[in-house]
């Protein structure tokens, strides 16, 4: 029986493989010479959408479930260590159908942008803390919204107010959350270039009087909430309903597409593994944006 997951299936490959042939240096390298895969690009990136979405955190369970129920959408499957060297190779190209998405949305244009951060575990045990490939990038570090301890790198995430990202990073648990963000937009000029003024909303953690003045230089005006000892900010009536639109952003990461579930065990493992689902959300939003629904960030829909 088809869903509307079939759906946005159908419509994320047909998106990708438009891209590819616009752009075919966007694919994975390969030798020129040599056999074809026979899984195209476009059906590993819409396999990787579908894995995040149905909360699959095993690949090998995720190609069974697979075979079993999607041979009408995919004729061929790799086996799990040929999907995941694939997968781990095409990550840039999750990032850059994520971006396609996300601009060919009615709400990229927004005004108002929020940004947090959200821890991404990476292990608990004394053990995994030395002996993982992730040791030298993931930290200690302390999450205030869990009030607990992990060991994880942090997902920073710019989105509007609808959840869609607009620009992310993946550091280690310390990093701090204002350079961070001041080097995604050094990164990305033109993401603020031709937004006249841009709102953006954030935590009491983005803090300071240079910090600020950099933004301002941007044409980007932050709201947040008064730390301690400091008078009333503006737009302080809004802080309050504005934090559980982020808290609900970041819980669609952790609790619908599993993100501290992702059982990556080294750096490219967990970069595709993240990016996956990040790519889930944007493909969501804009299915849902093209299709008229009135939430965009819903996932219910094609999630079963």
């Amino acid at each position: 029986m088809k869903t509307e997951l079939d759906t946005l299936a159908i419509a994320l490959c047909v998106k990708t493989d438009d891209l590819l042939k616009e752009s075919p240096s966007l694919a994975p390298w390969r030798p020129t010479v040599g056999i074809a895969p026979q899984l195209t690009d476009a059906e590993l990136v819409t396999l990787a959408m579908m894995q995040a979405m149905l909360g699959f955190t095993s690949e090998a369970r995720w190609l069974r479930h697979a075979r079993s129920h999607l041979r009408y959408l995919f004729p061929y499957l790799p086996k799990q260590p040929g999907y995941n060297k694939r997968l781990r190779k095409a990550a840039e190209l999750l990032r850059r159908v994520t971006r396609l998405l996300a601009t060919d949305t009615s709400v990229w244009s927004d005004d108002v942008w929020i940004v947090d951060s959200t821890p991404v575990e990476c292990g608990r045990s004394r053990e995994t803390v030395k002996r993982s490939d992730l040791a030298g990038w993931a930290e200690y570090g302390y999450c205030a919204s869990h009030s607990r301890f992990f060991w994880s790198l942090r997902l920073h995430l710019v989105c509007t107010l609808q959840g869609l990202p607009v620009a992310f990073a993946l550091t280690g648990a310390k990093a701090d959350e204002r350079e961070t963000l001041l080097d995604l937009l050094s990164a990305e000029p033109g993401l603020v270039a031709a937004r006249p003024v841009q709102t953006l909303i954030g935590d009491k953690n983005y803090f300071g009087r240079g910090f600020e003045e950099e933004l301002y230089e941007r044409d980007i005006r932050l709201l947040r909430p008064a730390r301690k000892g400091e008078p009333e900010r503006p737009g302080a009536s809004l802080f309050k309903p504005l934090r559980q639109v982020i808290e609900s952003v970041n819980e669609t990461f952790e609790g619908q597409l599993d993100l501290e579930q992702h059982r990556g065990r080294t750096p490219g493992g967990v970069v595709a593994r993240v990016m996956e689902r990040i790519l889930a959300l944007a493909a969501a939003i804009w299915h849902n944006d093209h299709t008229g629904q009135p939430v965009l960030r819903s996932l219910t829909a094609y999630d079963h």
